[in-house]
């Protein structure tokens, strides 16, 4: 049996090791534009130059799994069509290409590696009082504003946005307020509307200077799944059944950011279970077993802000903030442990979840 996993982040390299140790009797191979695993929860370190997020596919897939550096061009009928114009025949597909950004003009976006390697280009090459602006006021963009406040304190950072962690408790977003403000970054609650050249234009009508813009909002999905035929809700997300199955191909599951799972964020948090679904309900209907549905419920949030300090938002399984949360060293030892675990999840396989909210 053939089974082809379209992506090597955090679900597709899950998926591809757990369904090896599963089902070893399988021919799996992974296809990936890169031949490197990214930790994405990481590439603000990248680009700030306090830490690094990738490392080598070879390191991450299990003995026997095959690895295609290409990218895929279509999904047919039992066939995948790559870039070089060559086919893959599959039995099974597990579509696992996440999100991407779709930034303004002038703007570079940070959640992939490409961005965030030409960001990190870029800001070595700016001068003592240099300004930064990170657009997007999620996890994302709080991090590489706080990690680029901290690792280069003689430049201006800034970071725009309407809502700052909106998705923390209110006491959570004070907090991360305070530790920015102590880092000097500065807070603009406003929106860019155009970027032309170094200059930033806001909806209030308000113009900024900015050296290096950098674009912290990723809800965009890659458009495979829609040119392949396949049935995508208005963003673009595959549609899957309670099984992660695509409603229009039941021989492709669509796990991770691409999947249309109604609840689920974007997330490694999220992204690693829906591929460890797939690899159990794909071993299961190899052994004529009938597929479970996928369940996940939520633990917290977590981010760094800084080497030294972090947060951890308590919430409720279905992602809602409890009041309670930690921060400073305790709550950064939380985050690099859950980035720690992230990635040798998805390296072993193994991994573990609580079932979702009873609805």
């Amino acid at each position: 049996m053939d089974i082809v996993v379209i992506g090597a982040g955090y679900a597709g390299t899950l998926a591809a090791n757990r369904l090896r140790k599963k089902a070893p009797d399988t021919h799996i191979t992974v296809v990936n534009p890169r031949d490197d695993f990214i930790e994405r929860v990481r590439l603000h370190e990248q680009i700030a130059g306090s830490g690094t997020a990738a490392r080598p596919l070879a390191e991450m897939l299990a003995d026997g799994i095959a690895l295609e550096t290409a990218s895929v061009d279509k999904i047919g009928d039992g066939t995948i069509t790559l870039d070089c114009g060559r086919n893959l025949d599959f039995d099974y597909a597990v579509l696992a290409t996440g999100s991407i950004a779709d930034p303004l003009p002038g703007a570079i976006p940070i959640g992939t590696w490409e961005g965030a390697e030409q960001a990190r280009t870029a800001l070595d090459g700016l001068a003592a009082g240099g300004i930064v602006t990170v657009i997007g006021g999620g996890l994302t963009g709080i991090e590489t504003a706080a990690e680029l406040a901290e690792a280069r304190p003689d430049l201006r950072v800034r970071l725009v946005s309407d809502i700052v962690a909106g998705s923390l408790s209110a006491g959570a977003q004070q907090h991360v307020r305070r530790t920015l403000d102590r880092l000097t970054v500065d807070i603009v609650a406003d929106q860019v509307v155009e970027i032309n050249r170094k200059t930033l234009r806001l909806r209030s009508g308000t113009e900024l200077d900015s050296d290096l813009t950098l674009w912290a909002i990723f809800s965009a999905v890659p458009d495979l799944a829609a040119r392949s035929g396949l049935a995508v809700d208005v963003d673009g997300r595959a549609l899957v059944d309670a099984t992660l199955r695509s409603t229009t191909d039941p021989r492709v599951f669509a796990v991770g950011d691409c999947a249309a799972v109604p609840g689920m964020r974007m997330a490694c948090a999220t992204a690693a279970p829906q591929g460890a679904h797939a690899a159990d309900t794909l071993a299961r209907m190899i052994r004529g077993q009938e597929p479970r549905p996928f369940s996940l419920g939520y633990a917290g949030q977590v981010m760094s802000l800084g080497r030294h300090g972090g947060l951890y938002q308590t919430t409720n399984r279905a992602d809602v903030p409890y009041r309670l949360f930690l921060s400073g060293p305790i709550a950064a030892f939380v985050k690099e442990r859950v980035c720690r675990f992230a990635a040798n999840a998805s390296r072993t396989g193994s991994t573990v979840w609580l079932r979702g909210p009873k609805r």
